[in-house]
């Protein structure tokens, strides 16, 4: 066998999703008879709207969508994505300026892939989603991340982004609603942070998925809307998963300048081709209908928004601020860790987690997931009784600190 390594250096670098692991990790749990509650996932607990569910079954029941499709995606989509734009954001876009992929993972990694070479510099706000840095690395890119903690609502400023910018800074990822934290940039802080982009002619790759799942008043427009010189230099990532249910679909999408699309194009030509046409299906019927589902399943997270942070901040030495987005809180545990629990000291909050699942089967990813340690992600897409059932749990056994 040669001497040469048997996996390439640049995958070898790659590191497990930490939230994928951890919900894996509670679903074998649970297969073998144990009572885990998971907080893992960020993928709504409901059924996909029956009437897209329809449209998926009339769609495979036609030999056309038995075939290939243009690698961006069938017309129709791309049609409706377009009008999709404009009814939600309030942005004029063309159909050239829109790519389906498989997924908003896909149009993530796509993005940094396009507009990086190696040595271009990514500042990353942590925390951040775990598949962030891989995909910037993948590309070629350095991550720069920048740290806000919950004094700032984990909301980096303009003054944290000048003093990390150097020649080499290409891009910004910019999350708003925020996953893991929840947080939400407010119109002039967006704004503010589009100016400095723009000033310094800084790519911006915007992440728009929990565009829908917003509360307590809050908003977040886009970019491009805020600022439209920005326009020419921001990519949005965007996709159906988390505002319609339909994580399993794999339907996301890249809107951006016409030359940029058309060469994440041809990549995607070249690696996945096109999205499978019976989900693209589906899209158009999600896309083109109207927002009562979502309104419906918006009102059920936010109850259990509110439910699990009274929960959280009552346990001693937890920390739960009231997140206004998406459908994660982001508690810090730095009250709680060193502290002796069932014989053991947890010095990190990865080394918490661990003992949380072993001691009561709840699972929650660690703060190290995305960035420093210190804190647990739950999401509250679950119902209200594993909510109760789970923090209930965890509160019982943090209790036992001393």
């Amino acid at each position: 066998m040669s001497a040469k390594p048997r996996i390439s250096r640049r995958v070898a670098a790659i590191a497990e999703s930490a939230t994928l692991a951890v919900d894996a990790k509670a679903k074998a749990l649970k297969a073998a008879g144990r009572p885990v509650i998971g907080f893992g996932a960020g993928e709504p607990d409901f059924p996909t709207p029956d009437y897209i569910v329809a449209a998926a079954i009339d769609a495979a029941s036609k030999p056309a969508n038995h075939r290939y499709t243009p690698t961006s995606g069938l017309p129709e989509l791309r049609e409706a994505i377009v009008k999709k734009t404009l009814r939600d954001s309030n942005y004029a876009i063309t159909v050239d300026q829109v790519l389906v992929t498989n997924g908003g993972k896909q149009a993530v990694n796509q993005a940094f892939a396009t507009i990086l070479d190696p040595g271009d510099e990514v500042i990353l706000p942590s925390p951040y989603w775990t598949t962030y840095p891989e995909c910037i690395a993948l590309a070629g890119g350095t991550v720069v991340d920048i740290f806000a903690d919950e004094s700032q609502d984990f909301l980096v400023t303009v003054e944290q982004l000048e003093s990390v910018r150097t020649p080499k800074t290409k891009a910004l990822l910019f999350c708003s609603p925020s996953n893991p934290t929840g947080s939400v940039y407010s119109p002039a802080q967006a704004k503010a942070i589009g100016e400095w982009a723009l000033a310094h002619g800084i790519w911006v790759i915007t992440d728009e998925i929990y565009e829908h799942l917003l509360y307590d008043g809050a908003t977040a427009p886009s970019l491009p809307v805020l600022l439209p010189e920005l326009a020419d230099q921001t990519i949005i990532i965007n996709g159906v998963a988390k505002t319609y249910a339909m994580t399993g679909w794999r339907v996301g999408w890249m809107i951006g300048p016409k030359d940029v699309i058309k060469a994440a194009t041809n990549l995607q030509s070249h690696s996945t081709a096109n999205v499978a046409n019976v989900s693209q299906r589906a899209a158009v019927a999600a896309l083109n209908g109207d927002l009562a589902a979502v309104r419906e399943m918006g009102v059920a997270f936010d109850r259990r928004r509110k439910l699990i942070v009274k929960m959280l901040n009552e346990i001693p030495g937890v920390i739960c601020p009231t997140p206004t987005g998406a459908f994660y809180v982001y508690p810090s545990v730095k009250g709680v860790l060193g502290k002796e629990i069932r014989g053991k000291r947890p010095q990190t909050s990865a080394e918490l987690a661990t003992l949380i699942l072993e001691e009561v089967e709840v699972a929650a990813v660690p703060g190290e997931a995305f960035g420093p340690s210190g804190y647990l992600r739950f999401s509250y897409a679950t119902s209200d009784e594993d909510i109760v059932e789970g923090i209930t749990r965890v509160a019982k056994l943090l209790g036992e600190a001393k």
